[in-house]
């Protein structure tokens, strides 16, 4: 299988100029470039640049995934909206990091030696987990939490080290949340064991309270407001609003408090004991179905059985007519015959006068070697 590589680059705050389109262009003649993405992929070689210094350069969101394995997800995000000592004890390793970059703050989610199904091309996770960086940028934390757990999971932690304050809503996962946990290969049985003292999620702000509160800004924000929604391309102006909403009013996603906190112990415990009591109720439902099927089994051979007994000479007449025939499809025909035979005769006790037919039929064809080995395999 020959090396598979694919990259997606995509802006969500602005377009790119025609300038910038140029300079990526002479990266690689063979991307496919528009105002808001970079999207290339490679069996043999490589991306002639560095992911990092191009997202950090021009993009806001990064996705790489290769067929050996390995994945990444990267994004960037404006400085002055993060609280980077707050987010940056819930990124302690290699596998998901934060660093500083200028005006913005690049966090990325790292895999490797992941198990890949050999039909995934890359193509469709950008479009499934970009929404998380506006997420963030609106203080739900949920997928840094998710990337702590990872971080968990693969053994980069101590078991006797903390979580981090446990964000609401893990119970009320969004698809993107989900599709990160596929990406990722999070455990499901981990993601369950951490949202167990997870708060619900508040709910979004409706039409009503973003107008009560639009109504109450100064007349140039407002002004402001309508002037950049027009002219900005991008998301940009929505997400400087609905970050400025949730700063001022109560946070979307509001933390557990620290005493909650579990260790990587309790919680690694957590999920094996759900993963075990989820082994032991499948394997107890599958006893159940495999119980009614033998039932429903058992109860159809019955009732063949009883139609058997109705026409038992009939059934001797066909095998021996099947026997003349001398021929080997012929033969294990009549086998299958004699076998629903002694089953008959068992049922009815009367194996004695079963095993003299036999007999008799294996006198009568003693010439048919080829029908006497048939009888030997099946027990008769």
């Amino acid at each position: 299988m020959s090396e598979y590589q694919y990259y997606e680059f995509r802006t969500i705050d602005r377009p790119l100029t025609e300038t910038e389109i140029d300079a990526l262009g002479a990266i690689s003649t063979r991307a496919e470039i528009t105002s808001t993405s970079f999207t290339n992929h490679y069996e043999w070689g490589d991306l002639k640049a560095d992911p990092l210094r191009l997202l950090e350069k021009y993009f806001d969101a990064f996705v790489y995934v290769a067929n050996w394995g390995t994945r990444r997800f990267c994004l960037r995000l404006p400085k002055a909206w993060i609280d980077y000592r707050k987010v940056a004890s819930m990124l302690p390793s290699d596998t998901v990091w934060m660093r500083q970059s200028g005006k913005h703050v690049i966090i990325g989610f790292e895999v490797s030696e992941l198990e890949v199904d050999d039909l995934d091309d890359g193509t469709g996770w950008m479009r499934s987990l970009v929404s998380l960086r506006s997420d963030l940028l609106r203080g739900d934390l949920r997928c840094l939490y998710l990337g702590w757990l990872l971080c968990a999971q693969i053994g980069e932690l101590h078991r006797e080290e903390r979580e981090p304050p446990v964000p609401a809503g893990l119970r009320q996962l969004t698809a993107p949340l989900q599709s990160l946990i596929d990406f990722l290969g999070i455990e499901e049985d981990l993601v369950e064991a951490a949202a167990a003292i997870s708060a619900p999620l508040n709910t979004c702000p409706g039409r009503q309270e973003l107008e009560a509160w639009i109504r109450n800004l100064p007349e140039s924000d407002r002004t402001n407001l309508l002037v950049t929604a027009a002219l900005d391309p991008g998301e940009r102006w929505k997400n400087e609003l609905l970050h400025q909403f949730y700063r001022e009013n109560q946070p979307l996603i509001p933390a557990a408090a620290d005493s909650q906190q579990r260790t990587v112990g309790d919680l690694l415990s957590a999920a094996e004991a759900i993963a075990n009591d989820r082994a032991q109720k499948l394997a107890a439902k599958r006893a159940i179905e495999l119980a009614r099927r033998k039932a429903d089994e058992e109860a159809a051979h019955a009732r063949f059985l009883d139609h058997l007994a109705q026409h038992e000479e009939e059934t001797w007449d066909q095998i021996n007519q099947l026997i003349q025939k001398k021929k080997p499809k012929a033969y294990d025909q009549a086998i299958r015959l004699l076998v629903d035979l002694r089953d008959l005769a068992v049922r009815q006790r009367l194996e004695p006068a079963f095993r003299t037919r036999i007999e008799k039929m294996r006198e009568t064809h003693k010439a048919k070697v080829s029908f006497l080995d048939r009888l030997i395999e099946a027990a008769l």
